[in-house]
């Protein structure tokens, strides 16, 4: 049996109801349990700790890693042709605090629902653009709503953002001889070098953390991330290249994110909303 993570809409902050475990802690225990034998997972959804018993041995072949700029107002063909005070509707703490790091002048305002409640509620004038995963866009056939899409230089994605891992047990060597043969590995290594990056810093859904991870044209694996305040005016970047390797990206991952946090002060994670903050 297959149990698959859902969309899930949350009227209040994830820090507030458990963060990023919240979306597969129930496939997780159905999977702990034997009511399912393997757990289907979008891997941005996916904290970078997992439950003891299980392992996460596989990925499908990636999406669209970017993120599409959706706005229907006339002339503006993205987020930096926007009028002054324009208002951008995102629950995302990483687009929202790249954009406004750029255009300080921009509103964001919270913005939740599947993607066609979002386009419906831009098409009603609610906020004057958002941004979406050109992942979903694409998997729902929505792609054409997609003013532009934004390069990994305007905008990093969300950590495993386009990817999907599968799941099993710790102990079902069926599952695991069967998962190996659907494993995409390109994906496997980028996935794990960003999960690693991301470990590195503690990352949380409070924090906006990005970074990608692919195989360039050299044949090497090439990363780049940062770290931001939520309000933007602080973004730290880092990008590195190691060997194509699941280790050697392992340990890049964690080197970079490492290195790009000894260059934080200590109270930077101080004002998360999950430490009491009033970002």
């Amino acid at each position: 049996m297959i149990k698959t993570t859902g969309d899930k809409v949350l009227d209040v902050p994830l820090a507030d109801v458990g963060g990023k475990g919240l979306f597969t802690k129930e496939v997780d225990d159905a999977l702990l349990s034997g009511r399912v034998d393997i757990a289907v997972h979008s891997m941005k959804d996916v904290p970078t700790y997992l439950p003891e018993g299980t392992i996460l041995p596989c990925n499908l072949p990636r999406e669209d890693t970017r993120d599409a700029f959706i706005c229907f107002l006339p002339g503006v063909n993205n987020p930096w042709e926007l009028p002054q005070g324009a208002t951008v509707g995102s629950a995302s703490l990483r687009r929202s605090s790249q954009l406004v790091a750029r255009r300080p002048d921009l509103k964001v305002v919270n913005f939740r629902g599947n993607v066609q409640s979002r386009v419906r509620k831009l098409q009603e004038g609610v906020v004057d653009c958002t941004l979406l995963a050109c992942a979903g866009l694409n998997r729902m056939d929505m792609s054409h709503h997609a003013k532009c899409i934004l390069s990994h230089e305007d905008m990093l994605p969300a950590i495993a953002q386009g990817a999907i891992g599968i799941a099993c047990r710790t102990g079902d060597a069926r599952a695991q001889e069967l998962l190996a043969a659907l494993n995409h590995m390109d994906t496997h290594v980028a996935v794990n070098c960003e999960r690693a990056f991301l470990t590195a810093l503690d990352g949380s859904c409070r924090t906006p953390i990005a970074g990608v991870a692919h195989r360039g044209a050299d044949g090497r694996l090439h990363f780049a991330g940062l770290v931001a305040s939520p309000d933007g005016k602080t973004v730290k970047h880092t990008s590195g290249v190691c060997s194509w390797g699941n280790d050697d990206g392992v340990k890049l991952g964690t080197e970079l994110g490492q290195a790009l946090k000894a260059t934080l002060p200590a109270s930077f994670f101080d004002n998360l909303l999950e430490k009491g903050g009033g970002w």
